[in-house]
């Protein structure tokens, strides 16, 4: 991937932030679920009305996943895995925790991402072997060297989970509030991811896997330096049941609290 590629994909993606941006208002009008869900579904529309047509001409080889809740491996081959609207409960809601994502994927390998926050125009970029950046501002995980006293965080990988999910998110959240003693619970998990990578915060996790909240943030946290695993410390994959993502001086520990609960 070039610079020339991520400047093209960084611009498409901030057109389509500033589309959203110009209809958010901070406030809702909702009243029932099936209200929620047709305003993400508009907000969704929205964005890949003017996205989808130019990434796809950037790489006319390449598949497209635009669902935020699909989950497990891709075919092989690249694929763009777009979130239009990341935290799109949000934005529908009068939250301004959300950002437009886009990530190119090939053999099931994040190659290259831009993550773009449109209400405070801050743009998160990264291309494999190429470093993380923030608005051009190389990015770097957190020192901390102990879990007391870091900033941990984890989420719900969408609304489609089980009883026995929850219980898993229930065991470990408890294990690592007393493990580090400071902990966050929000969607979406990119707006956690570029924490970490920043080094503002210093691990997250989550149970289950949803394609388009991982692969932009892993990108971005492992070429600022963090360490990517699964909850056991294993490779992490698109087939993997959970994720880890932390600095490289807590990861052990994270691991070993984290596999405990499980």
């Amino acid at each position: 991937m070039d610079s020339q590629m991520l400047e093209q994909v960084t611009a498409e993606v901030r057109r389509a932030g500033a589309r959203m941006a110009e209809t958010f208002t901070g406030t809702h009008l909702l009243t029932t679920r099936q209200d929620f869900v047709e305003a993400i579904a508009a907000a969704d529309a929205r964005v890949l009305e003017v996205l989808r047509e130019p990434l796809l001409a950037l790489r006319p080889q390449a598949g497209w996943v635009e669902d935020e809740l699909d989950d497990g491996p891709l075919p092989a081959g690249e694929w763009w895995v777009v979130d239009p609207v990341e935290g799109a409960i949000n934005y529908v809601h009068g939250i301004d925790e959300w950002a437009v994502t886009a990530t190119l994927v090939r053999d099931g390998e994040p190659l290259l991402t831009v993550v773009h926050l449109p209400l405070t125009q801050t743009t998160y970029t990264a291309v494999r072997g190429g470093g993380a950046h923030q608005d051009g501002r190389r990015l770097s995980a957190s020192g901390k060297t102990e879990l007391q006293g870091a900033l941990v965080g984890t989420g719900q990988a969408s609304p489609r989970e089980t009883a026995s999910t929850w219980q898993l998110i229930g065991r470990t959240l408890t294990a690592m509030m007393g493990a580090s003693g400071v902990t966050r619970v929000s969607v979406p998990p990119t707006l956690q991811l570029i924490h970490v990578a920043a080094g503002r915060s210093d691990v997250f996790w989550q149970h289950s896997a949803v394609r388009s909240g991982l692969l932009a943030g892993a990108l971005l946290v492992s070429e600022a330096g963090g360490t990517i695993t699964d909850l056991h410390g294993g490779p992490w994959t698109l087939d993997s049941s959970d994720f880890l993502a932390a600095a490289p001086g807590v990861h052990g520990e994270a691991v070993s609290v984290l596999s405990a609960a499980v």
